[in-house]
């Protein structure tokens, strides 16, 4: 009898089609959206997202979404979505030996760690690792804004 290994199945869709089936990200698919960046998201990458909840924006002062979401702030929205996003699949183990990160947005964001907690400047990561085939989801519970 030959043991087998168990190994996670590989996973067959992108960064952007794992947002959309997850239903918690529609705040974020439709930002992505707007500001023309879902090719970005689905090339082959790898790339790293922190993708904050609907919950996450909702939690931005009253107006905020529906303001970035206008085609006049289009560039501003840019910058925020890339501000979310890292060059390289890194997960939560890389993301411990981290202090910071360089965005595609071109400024970094900190990393600690907070009694057992890994925080991106002031975000939780609430769900670790969601492996997409072109790279790798780190769930947040807050927008990072640069």
């Amino acid at each position: 009898v030959i043991n087998q290994v168990l190994l996670p199945p590989m996973p067959t869709i992108t960064i952007v089609e794992t947002a959309i089936n997850a239903g918690s990200f529609n705040t974020l698919v439709a930002a992505v959206q707007a500001a023309d960046l879902v090719d970005a998201l689905q090339g082959p990458g790898p790339l790293t997202v922190f993708a904050p909840t609907d919950a996450a924006f909702a939690a931005l002062p009253a107006g905020t979404v529906e303001t970035l979401l206008k085609p006049e702030n289009k560039q501003q929205l840019t910058d925020i979505l890339l501000y979310h996003v890292v060059a390289g699949s890194v997960v939560a183990s890389d993301l411990e030996m981290k202090k910071s990160l360089e965005t595609l947005f071109g400024q970094d964001v900190m990393v600690e760690m907070v009694d057992g907690e890994l925080i991106i400047n002031k975000s939780k990561i609430i769900i670790k690792d969601i492996k997409a085939t072109n790279g790798v989801i780190q769930v947040i519970d807050a927008v990072l804004l640069p």
